[in-house]
């Protein structure tokens, strides 16, 4: 049987751990799923990647639980319980509708190659009038 004590005393006892886990693997997980989605992978992939996310997720949201249900209420635990959500949400939007984040991925890519070369440009041209005296 389920023995929620046992699993709140563990998730208790090993915060540190738990955390230091869950944060770097929601981040990967959930980017991995924004590029899979990004770059028009299959769906099995993107799917594979979001639902990997979403566990990584869940069980950081229900660990964030464990600290609130005792009555823990400090700035980590919101902002633990607000990575898990985000990350939640970015991966349900890649299965629900995937064709929105690829466009969003794109236009971004597209905004991001205009501005670095356009700097890359501007970086240049500043650096041969100082070297032109």
């Amino acid at each position: 049987m389920f023995d929620f004590y046992t699993v709140t005393a563990f998730s208790h006892r090993h915060c540190i751990e738990i955390c230091a886990f869950l944060v770097p693997a929601n981040l990967l997980a959930t980017l991995q799923t924004i590029i899979f989605t990004g770059i028009k992978r299959s769906q099995l992939q993107v799917h594979l990647g979001a639902a990997v996310g979403s566990i990584y997720a869940l069980i950081m949201i229900l660990h964030v639980f464990t600290w609130l249900a005792i009555g823990v209420v400090m700035a980590p635990t919101y902002i633990l319980f607000l990575l898990g959500s985000i990350c939640l949400g970015t991966n349900i939007w890649a299965v629900v509708h995937s064709s929105s984040m690829s466009r969003l991925v794109e236009s971004l890519f597209q905004f991001l190659l205009r501005n670095s070369s356009a700097n890359f440009a501007l970086a240049r041209v500043k650096t041969q009038k100082r070297l032109t005296f």
